[in-house]
């Protein structure tokens, strides 16, 4: 047996996150040991615990547990969010079906706040341990303390106690006679958990509530994600906020998700570009603070009626707002950019005391002011970058002497994290570090969130010198299988990377392109 809270044969003492690993404490046979595994998130936690106890039962020397655990990959189908179905989305978890794990896939799917509406499809629950009205009984209590909306049993012993959940509910016998019936459930813009036994094979009904999608995907790794912000904010003095970047759809992985995900894990704030981007993330349930970064002042109105905060870099955008907003409106929230060397947007020193003076109309509110940074990850100019955050620290100075409070400072971006813990300040900005890349930093420090993959459609075999593709720009001298795959300019992939140019891993190697990308497809080497 094992257990985190109770007397087991594995009782799991402690639970340490670190940045991409855990360090689970525990105690077996009356000693105390421990191993160290390559998750974060709580289902592969449990995941592990469930082989750790499974190995010492089958008389594993508690080291060789702990080496073959630290070896351990994610598995498939644990709490795996997908688009759905007529504007719905689809957790898929579809891996195993515990108490313990349902409570887990049930707070993640608490998470999720871009539907009103979350409907759990669950099966029978087999080898709990409880009797079959205890199990239910729970289960039913456990759903209402999540308050979840809807549940779909699938199985003959939930069927059996249907009469306990007293929330809209419909059951079936087994996973083909849901399957005949599903074009008569309605499903639309709800979450959907699909929790079940292997059994019951879970992933048919996956399949059955997918959204069809092309065999060109982006997939994004959330725990990724969440990784690099720990790693990140594993560097921050006490107290430092964090301000995060979900510019241009988040940098093409998903404005939504990954807002949601932020949200849920505490960052203080959010940065969009463009309004628009702002009152997506309003509508879709984000409630943090958001800056906008590009304001434009046809777009103030819709500014104030979404609660979005304009970064102001201007005189003119100022002047723009003072004369939109009405005069019964007090402490409008704005942030002030200073241009101290970057030189593309930014009030300069020589403005400051005319800021200043528009500054103390009634209806603003400045919280915060800050500058950007231009090569923090860059040796050789840092000195310069020294000589912006003393630039920085003056005009800062001189407003918030004139406010007579002193708004939120932040200077550094990603790389500046870092490499400069003495500028950190009031809040930090983290951009494209959450993404996987920082220039400051050797590549394997952070994990890759985003994989663009695709399918092979066809392979031929070319003779010595036969070309390939439009314009006949290609050809293998020697001849040689060529692979058409489905992805092409029309999905992204650039028209420059055709003839050995761009290169993707099939089975692990490099594979370069070969002769002129095509709208949809392209050929492989």
């Amino acid at each position: 047996t094992w257990s985190f809270s109770q007397s087991a044969d594995l009782q799991v003492l402690e639970v340490l996150n670190e940045r991409t690993n855990t360090v689970l404490k525990a105690e077996y046979a009356d000693e105390q040991i421990k191993v160290v595994i390559p998750f974060t998130d709580a289902a592969a936690i449990e995941n592990t615990v469930i082989c750790w106890a499974t190995l010492l039962a089958m008389g594993y020397a508690t080291e060789e547990a702990a080496f073959r655990l630290s070896k351990l990959v994610k598995v498939g189908m644990r709490l795996q969010l997908i688009n759905g179905i007529d504007n719905c989305s689809l957790i898929d978890d579809s891996y195993s079906a515990d108490i313990s794990s349902l409570s887990i896939a049930l707070d993640f799917l608490n998470q999720q706040n871009q539907h009103p509406k979350r409907t759990l499809i669950l099966s029978d629950l087999h080898e709990t341990g409880k009797s079959a009205d205890e199990l239910y009984q729970e289960i039913a209590l456990l759903l209402k303390q999540k308050k979840i909306n809807r549940l779909i049993g699938i199985g003959e012993q939930i069927t059996v106690h249907q009469h306990l959940f007293e929330i809209e509910k419909s059951f079936f016998n087994d996973t083909a006679d849901f399957l005949a019936h599903a074009g008569q459930q309605s499903f639309n813009n709800e979450t959907i958990l699909v929790k079940g036994a292997r059994k019951f094979g879970f992933e048919q009904v996956v399949k059955r509530l997918a959204q069809k999608v092309h065999d060109t995907v982006l997939e994004v790794n959330l725990n990724a994600l969440l990784s690099n912000l720990q790693f990140y904010k594993s560097k921050l003095s006490k107290g430092v906020k964090t301000m995060a970047m979900v510019k241009a759809f988040s940098y093409g992985s998903g404005s939504f998700e990954i807002a949601n995900l932020l949200q849920y894990h505490k960052v203080d704030y959010l940065a969009v570009a463009y309004v628009d981007e702002g009152i997506a993330l309003r509508k879709a349930g984000i409630s943090l603070p958001i800056m906008v970064m590009s304001p434009e002042p046809s777009a103030f109105d819709a500014m104030s009626r979404y609660r979005l905060e304009p970064e102001i870099y201007s005189l003119e955008v100022l002047q723009s707002l003072l004369h939109f907003l009405p005069e019964e409106v007090t402490h409008f929230p704005i942030h002030i950019k200073l241009d101290t060397g970057m030189h593309r947007l930014g009030f300069e020193p020589q403005q400051i005391e005319e800021l200043k003076s528009l500054l103390k109309s009634p209806k603003l509110k400045v919280i915060s002011v800050f500058t950007h940074l231009v090569a923090t990850d860059d040796e050789q100019h840092d000195e310069f970058t020294k000589l912006q955050v003393s630039k920085y620290e003056h005009m800062y100075e001189v407003l918030a002497a004139s406010l007579e409070y002193r708004p939120i400072r932040h200077v550094l971006n990603t790389s500046g994290v870092s490499r400069w813990a003495n500028y950190q300040f009031d809040m930090v900005r983290l951009g494209i570090g959450l993404y996987g890349f920082d220039g400051a930093l050797a590549k394997e420090e952070l994990q890759t969130v985003a994989a663009l993959k695709t399918t092979v459609s066809q392979i031929k075999q070319l003779q010595p010198n036969e070309t390939v593709g439009y314009g006949r720009r290609g050809s293998l001298p020697n001849g040689g299988q060529i692979a058409t795959v489905k992805i092409g300019y029309a999905d992204g992939y650039s028209r420059a990377f055709g003839n050995g140019v761009g290169k993707m891993l099939v089975d692990g190697k490099l594979a370069p392109t070969v002769g002129a990308i095509c709208m949809d497809m392209c050929m492989l080497d």
